[in-house]
């Protein structure tokens, strides 16, 4: 029988476990894909309700292509499915293992993330092919969403798909940030950076995308295939001198330096005639889905804020400063009085030090229970993945409360040892702590959660 600290514990856990699955609603691939595009008529129509971003005369089309690749792709693609029917002429998309769906006109290529693999590696080649064929009297709808990066992997010059995820994964355990990992993967890639725009040039693209970076950076969402990107060959070598790596295979180096000296051409600046028709289109972000968690938490009685959906940095620093507002909450009523819901958004890095398993979600949480481990019993934190994976787990990440560095020392665990080798995961696969959504099928990053009474 519970005790009267645990039973208000495990109320609060579950309702911020309800207030997480709430910030997926209005991130809903399939629905903001409707809520974006419509067709009236001849005409197609982009852009939200309350914001009309172009209009495009359907008759001028001889074909349409759809192409794309994330974890929230397959439901996107079958919106545009359900909007253009038969008028598709071709399909083909790239999704993470297990993240797919019944479609009727498109091609569908399981393949890894967040390193890439070769079914990767054949279904970008298939696609690139597809947009080759593009002319300027065709329509192109590319679906970008998180993880379209890892999921379009086509290897520049020499280099092969092993150096890739060579350099790939030594910037994943480095610590290096998203925007720099994209830097990077975009100037070993020919898929990148824009690269897709100049394939599918001169046909008209409507590229729309869900929004898994922060600040919702065009150029930095999936390495901004047809966007155009700001980053250079310098960049991506300063990258790689920055974090210290100095296992690079020789035909990254080779290729780094060939743009560096300008022998090989630079990815599409903006300004290059190829993007005079992409349409450019955010259709979802992690502020909308902290939007929707603050509405719920709200109607559940909480004085909620949102503290933020653009927080980055140390996975266990950010953890820190969140088990500090919790404490703040409690002392002294600020920033807001109990009960209280501090929401805030983002993407944390982690530097592996250990040879656990994991993911930033799980690692914030585990910093965060040691942390308020002698706060009163009065305290939730959740950090989930919007798309219900925390690195190669099967977890979208977790939810901890002050008893629970105690209740791993009752299964004769210690939290610290477990952080220390980067092993959240199975530390609370003894507690019972993991937070397991299975694949959500969308992407906009994080999502953490404070709650005191």
């Amino acid at each position: 029988m519970l005790s009267e600290p645990e039973h208000l514990l495990h109320h609060m856990r579950s309702e911020a476990v309800s207030i997480f699955q709430a910030s997926l609603e209005p991130v809903n691939p399939y629905n903001a894909v409707r809520r974006f595009v419509q067709i009236d008529g001849n005409s197609l129509i982009l852009g939200d309700p309350h914001h009309r971003q172009a209009e495009l005369d359907l008759k001028q089309y001889h074909h349409i292509f759809l192409v794309g690749a994330g974890k929230a792709t397959a439901p996107m693609a079958r919106a545009v499915e359900d909007i253009f029917g038969d008028k598709i002429d071709a399909g083909i998309i790239n999704v993470k293992y297990g993240f797919t769906q019944k479609l009727s006109f498109t091609e569908i290529i399981e393949a890894d993330h967040p390193l890439p693999d070769q079914n990767g590696v054949e279904g970008t080649r298939k696609i690139l092919a597809l947009l080759d064929t593009a002319g300027e009297k065709d329509l192109v709808i590319s679906l970008i969403s998180g993880g379209g990066s890892a999921l379009l992997p086509s290897p520049a010059g020499a280099i092969n798909l092993a150096e890739k995820q060579a350099v790939t994964r030594n910037l994943l355990n480095c610590g290096a940030s998203i925007d720099e990992i994209n830097a990077v993967r975009k100037h070993i890639s020919s898929s990148k950076g824009g690269q897709m725009a100049r394939v599918a040039y001169p046909a008209t693209t409507v590229n729309l995308m869900l929004s898994d970076v922060v600040g919702d950076r065009m150029d930095v969402i999936a390495s901004g295939p047809f966007v155009p990107d700001k980053s250079t060959f310098k960049d991506s070598w300063a990258i790689l001198e920055k974090y210290g790596i100095e296992d690079i295979p020789e035909s990254v180096k080779d290729y780094l330096k060939g743009g560096i000296n300008n022998n090989i051409p630079e990815t599409p600046k903006e300004g290059d005639p190829i993007f005079d028709l992409v349409y450019n289109i955010i259709i979802g972000s992690n502020i909308q889905a902290l939007e929707a968690a603050k509405e719920k938490a709200d109607k559940a009685g909480y004085n909620t804020l949102i503290l933020s959906s653009m927080i980055e940095g140390e996975t266990r620093d950010v953890a820190r400063v969140h088990a500090a507002i919790a404490a703040e909450i409690i002392k002294t009523g600020s920033p807001v009085n109990a009960p209280a819901c501090i929401i805030s958004g983002g993407e944390t890095t982690v530097t592996i030090h250990g040879n656990g398993l994991g993911g930033r979600n799980q690692e914030f949480c585990l910093t965060a229970a040691i942390n308020i481990k002698d706060l009163p019993p009065r305290v939730v934190i959740l950090s989930g993945g919007t798309d219900g994976n925390d690195g190669q787990t099967d977890a979208a990440g977790a939810v901890v409360d002050p008893l629970t560095v105690k209740r791993g020392k009752g299964q004769g665990v210690d939290a610290s040892q477990f952080l220390a080798n980067n092993d959240s995961y199975h530390y609370f696969k003894q507690t019972h702590d993991l937070l397991v959504t299975g694949p959500t099928n969308t992407n906009v990053m994080d999502l953490r959660i404070i709650l005191v009474r």
